[in-house]
């Protein structure tokens, strides 16, 4: 059996390379002309960028990264815990909010910062922690077939169905339930934090998935910054699929997805000389999002589909600032992420939010002696799309480089590099409509059982990414493509050349059950 696989993204290389471990005829298209979409990088003058992601969840043994990598038989990428995960500076404060991985310690400084909040952070703990454990069993969410509602049905225990009427509410309704509504300086780095995650703040953003965004950052889990760049994190992948036969055709375009009966059938492709050819599949992994998928479907896509996907809320885009730097522009003792508000009155970005990644010595990153400094706030795609474009990008910089600033010392002579990425950029590059990043926004209408599902409403055809549950990240869209392998594997067919897993090479490794 054939499976084609749009886009060398984390959820499309996660899901070929799975796929070719079990024996299965993957080829990946490609239109770039590296794989990793938009957890990849580049390169100026000796500086190494991290295009969008710098932060990855998931490589501690029980994480989902690394048990890809252990049942692909390739190297965990090493890095470093982010400790504190992010230091995050508070409208018109010096002293941060720096949210630390060991739980103890996280305790202390949330006590210490927000007086009385306890109990709201202890049920965020325990949400947290039932909800986690219910991700472990790898359920279909949202289910779509009895196949999918019996996987989902076996994943639930007493835990689950308790906290199942929590999924109507909004982590500001927590707040208000918790007596909080009134505590503006929680609620404003509550925003702060979930804006990145969730691309909402915390009236909007589903509970549940609130709960996981800021819970992951701590121990027995953890964010991690990469050796050498994310970049390792999709060339591990890459090698993976690779080592199991799979295939990635780069600068190599899906054009249109043909249907036929209800059941997707090949897709079109063009290279980048022009030349456009068919290619048959039996089945077809969509790394793309949703409102790319129905572009590419044209009208085979079904009308409630398209209504569906026409009715989501505006996904943001995002500026994002790339600066080379010597070293001594960074204070001493920097964490590895910062947030800043911007001002007061937030004359950019829609929640006024500035997030930071600095590199650290000896990281690959930058030559020695100097480091990067990558910058990024979410902005309304529709701002790009009018008016004088190149006007608005000087604005951005100019205010960027204001704000970042007031902490590093950017005084002339200490940039060494510097550019700017705006949702044009995105689009250009990573070939997403108008530059959106981030998939869906998880409000409660929009996330977990009112999401999106992996399986589409074309037979053989399923969805990947940060459009589906459970949402963005690294760990959410490599999440993605497990809950689409195994959906593919229950539909009964099996390559010819299918590869069994032995049972004894994972009972002790921990690798994925599908």
């Amino acid at each position: 059996m054939r499976i084609g696989v749009i886009g060398a993204g984390i959820g499309g290389l996660t899901a070929a390379a799975l796929l070719a471990r079990r024996g299965f005829e993957v080829v990946v298209w490609e239109q770039a002309a590296q794989v990793g979409g938009c957890a990849s990088t580049f390169r100026r003058g000796g500086f190494t960028f991290d295009v969008g992601a710098t932060q990855v969840a998931g490589l501690e043994p029980e994480g989902i990264h690394y048990k890809v990598f252990t049942e692909l038989g390739v190297p965990v990428p090493p890095g470093v815990w982010c400790d504190p995960a992010c230091a995050v500076y508070l409208p018109g404060e010096s002293e941060p909010v720096r949210v630390w991985r060991d739980p103890e310690r996280w305790r202390a400084e949330r006590q210490r910062q927000f007086p009385g909040s306890e109990r709201f952070w202890q049920g965020l703990d325990w949400l947290f922690a039932v909800g986690w454990q219910f991700q472990q069993r790898q359920p279909v969410i949202p289910p779509r077939s009895w196949g999918d509602w019996g996987q989902l049905v076996r994943a639930l225990d007493g835990d689950t169905l308790l906290i199942s009427p929590l999924a109507l509410l909004t982590v500001g309704q927590a707040l208000q339930l918790f007596g909080l509504g009134g505590d503006r300086r929680l609620q404003t780095f509550l925003d702060m934090q979930l804006k990145l995650y969730s691309q909402c703040n915390a009236d909007e953003t589903a509970l549940l998935y609130g709960a996981t965004a800021l819970g992951v950052a701590h121990s027995p889990q953890g964010l991690q910054h990469l050796h050498g760049s994310m970049q390792v994190l999709s060339q591990g992948l890459l090698q993976g699929l690779q080592k199991w036969g799979g295939r990635v055709r780069r600068r190599h375009r899906v054009t249109a997805i043909t249907v036929e009966r209800g059941q997707v059938r090949g897709v079109w492709v063009e290279n980048q000389r022009g030349k456009g050819w068919y290619e048959p599949v039996d089945h077809l992994v969509a790394n793309v999002t949703a409102a790319d998928l129905v572009r590419l479907l044209g009208d085979a896509a079904p009308e409630g589909y398209r209504q569906r996907i026409a009715g989501l809320p505006p996904a943001s885009g995002c500026f994002v600032l790339y600066l080379g730097v010597k070293q001594s522009a960074i204070p001493a003792g920097c964490p590895l992420h910062l947030q800043f508000m911007y001002d007061a009155q937030g004359e950019i970005g829609e929640n006024n939010s500035l997030f930071v990644s600095v590199s650290q010595p000896g990281d690959g990153r930058a030559p020695a002696g100097m480091a990067t400094i990558i910058a990024s706030s979410f902005t309304a795609i529709h701002r790009w799309q009018q008016g004088d474009y190149d006007a608005l990008k000087q604005q951005y910089t100019a205010q960027a480089l204001a704000r970042l600033g007031e902490f590093f010392d950017l005084s002339p002579g200490q940039v060494l590099h510097w550019e700017a990425a705006t949702p044009r950029t995105f689009a250009r590059y990573t070939a997403r409509t108008q530059g959106m990043v981030g998939g869906i926004g998880q409000r409660v209408h929009t996330f977990g059982p009112w999401g999106l599902a992996t399986r589409t409403p074309i037979r053989h055809l399923w969805l990947v990414g940060d459009s589906v549950h459970p949402g963005e990240g690294t760990a959410g869209v490599s999440y993605a493509a497990v809950q689409a392998v195994g959906q593919i594997l229950a539909s009964g067919q099996q390559s010819k050349r299918y590869v069994a897993v032995p049972e004894d090479s994972c009972e002790s490794q921990g690798c994925l059950e599908l």
